[in-house]
Formats: structure tokens, sequence, C-alpha cells
């Protein structure tokens, strides 16, 4: 999240030499911002790194050095802040109302993105109970959000990283094809493990204000899960798509989703020089190399938004 100078702007030609200043944007990038919530001696917690970056008429802090149209981006950094004051409820809807108030005050600024880690935290229990104001971080996964702005348009991008799940059995890879190179043996019986990284895109006319983002990231977060768990496994690329398609099937909100998903080989120890026997229980984890699996699953017929992909690197 420390892109800074990567994208939009109408073409411009600077005087005489025929070079033109290409698409940009600029901004505050990660702001690590903490809000309590404090309800009598009930405390909540939410914790957020946020990036903001507009896009629009900046044609003369680039080639005049005319700052007149430069939001500073120490002022974007506060006003992350102070609408922090009022509440964040979900990090979908907190960039929602940044990409709202900074393209509605200033007339050139014609879009943007806005960018969220979503950092959870758990309440310590003490005596079997949830205390009221310590916690400990939750560490299964990282929540992510994206809006992009263009216009009036908003584009909202949700997701999760770093989601650390394996099988112990019910995974397999056979059939592919060989060639002098190759020397992986066929198994039907593996260990499968990955670190999901997905992120899936609102539909524009799913009435995406109104939706409760976080009602629905749990239960894809869920549906994520029983899908790597339900079935038995022939490749990575199908349990993705399993993955996917049950989202999708589930929420009809979602237009599409995108995964980025590692293959974390575990590799069966050869224990014969020592006169044991491995029934596939003693393995080698290895943390490179690694395949790397990355896909979209989309609906039929669906037009592409390539703009809204444009705020994340890759798939994910």
């Amino acid at each position: 999240m420390t892109d800074i100078m990567t994208h939009t702007e109408t073409d411009t030609v600077t005087p005489n030499d025929g070079i033109i200043l290409g698409p940009n944007q600029y901004g505050k990038a990660e702001v690590r911002v903490v809000k309590v919530t404090r309800d009598g001696d009930r405390h909540s917690i939410e914790d957020l790194n946020v990036t903001s970056q507009l896009r629009g008429d900046f044609r003369a802090a680039h080639l005049d050095g005319d700052n007149g149209h430069v939001v500073a981006t120490d002022t974007q950094k506060n006003t992350v802040f102070c609408f922090a004051r009022e509440g964040i409820g979900s990090p979908e809807a907190f960039l929602l109302r940044l990409s709202d108030h900074f393209t509605g005050e200033f007339d050139w600024v014609e879009g943007g993105r806005w960018l969220a880690e979503s950092y959870a935290w758990d309440r310590i229990l003490v005596d079997g109970e949830e205390h009221d104001h310590s916690f400990v971080r939750s560490g299964q996964e990282t929540r992510t959000a994206v809006v992009v702005a263009e216009g009036a348009e908003r584009h909202i991008i949700a997701g999760l990283k770093g989601l650390t799940v394996l099988k112990t059995t019910q995974s397999g890879f056979v059939g592919f094809p060989r060639d002098r190179y190759t020397s992986l043996k066929e198994t039907t019986d593996r260990i499968l493990a990955t670190d999901v990284s997905a992120r899936w895109r609102y539909a524009p006319d799913a009435g995406s204000r109104d939706l409760d983002f976080n009602a629905i990231y749990a239960d894809v977060k869920r549906i994520l899960l029983e899908e790597f768990t339900r079935r038995y496994s022939a490749a990575l690329q199908a349990t993705l798509f399993d993955m996917g398609r049950a989202v999708l099937t589930a929420h009809p909100e979602i237009a599409e989703i995108r995964f980025s998903m590692p293959n974390k080989h575990h590799f069966v120890v050869d224990l014969e020089s020592y006169g044991l026997d491995n029934p596939n229980e003693v393995f080698f984890a290895s943390d490179r190399s690694y395949g790397l699996i990355e896909a979209a699953v989309t609906r039929e017929g669906q037009a592409e938004v390539a703009s809204a992909w444009e705020a994340v690197s890759s798939f994910c």
C-alpha cells in the first residue's frame, strides 16, 4: 500500500518539446488510525491502515510548480483522523465516505483510490470472561478494502490476505504432462497448503452503499474455508474455482472474485537411511520455490471493469 504516483490524468503537452504529462495521482500512504469507542466501561477498537490518493486536474503542479490544486497530503492524513472520530463501521464504508468528501469538496478532484488494511482484535479472556478494555491481535488474516472513484461512480473491492490453510489429506496431483525435465511424482494423497489472498468486487447496481460489508466479509471468509475443506482436491486450481463459485452463488451482490494462492509445498522426508519408514507423517515444509496459482472467477457475459482493478497489483 505504498504506491504514490501512478494513475489517471488527461495528457498535457508542455511547451515546445512535445513531452507530455501522463497518468498521475498523489496522496498520503499508510495512515495508521486506531479508533476506540468507549461505551461506559465497555470499549471496542477499530484499527486501519489507510491510503488516500487523488486523481484530477493537477497539470499546473507538474508543469508550472503551481500548487493551487494540490490538496496537501498532510490534509488527507488529517481528514482520515477526523473522519475516524465519527466512527469507522467497516473499511468499505469508511473509504466511501473519504471518496465522497474529496471529490465533493474540491471541484478539480475527479476521482481517486482509497485503500485500507483492517487489523482485527479479540478481547482477552480473564477467568473465562471477555475483558471490557483489553485486547489481543487476531492473527488469521488481514482484511483489505479498496474504493475507486471515477466521477460519481464508485467501485468497491473487498478482500483478505494471509489466510493460511492446510489439509493433511484429500488432495492429489496426477495426469500432468511429462517431459525429460519432469521429476515430480504423481500422488493421490498429499498435504495441500496455501496462503489465500482474495479480492471481490461488488456489482455497481447492487445497492453497495446499503450493504452490510462486515456481515458479507464474515460469510465470504466462512465460505472460502468450507470450500477449501469440503471435497477432494485434484489440483489447487480446481479448489480455487470451487471456492470462487461458492462465493458468487451465495452472494449475487458480488460481481467477481480474484485469487492469488501459492502452493506451499510439503515434501515427504526419506527416512529409509535411518531405518525408519515414513507413511506420509514427516514432511519438509519448503518456503520457496513455490507454485503460484492466480485466477478470476466471474459471471458469464459480465463486462470487465479494468479501471477498478488497476487499483490493485496483479490479481490481489
